[in-house]
């Protein structure tokens, strides 16, 4: 049975997390590698098994060395994080989440982005249609 997740990550557990999804798999030796100001070797062993104890990673074997693994697809681990950020700082409103976003001088949308977000407004509020009906 796998262990629900823990969707409070430290800043050095959310950069080993993005290591471990740019690579798909990597060791405690490939982390510390990839990562910028890294920790010891051992920091970085004691932040990959937190990691497991919260659900986010699983190993398996190779040799000597244990390879870690995300247990849940990139997409389905963004999906959780933005749900929790839009619950904990805006009250559970994605329409104040996405004022926020949009209001912010440094967000610049491309005609190509705002052509994406207008088509899945439209889709949302056809599916609201069909569940309301």
């Amino acid at each position: 049975m796998s262990k629900p997740l823990s969707h409070k990550l430290s800043r050095r557990e959310r950069q080993i997390m993005d290591i471990v999804y740019q690579h798909g798999q990597a060791s405690a030796a490939q982390v510390m590698e990839s990562m910028p100001d890294a920790p010891s070797y051992s920091a970085v062993r004691a932040l990959l098994r937190i990691l497991e104890d919260k659900g986010h990673l699983r190993h398996i074997q190779e040799g000597a060395h244990y390879v870690f693994l995300p247990t849940q697809p990139r997409q389905s681990a963004a999906r959780s994080a933005i749900e929790q950020v839009v619950q904990t700082f805006f009250g559970g409103s994605v329409e104040r989440a996405v004022s926020t976003l949009l209001s912010d001088d440094e967000t610049q949308l491309s005609d190509r982005d705002i052509a994406r977000l207008t088509a899945l407004i439209a889709q949302a509020k056809a599916e609201e249609a069909k569940q309301d009906s």
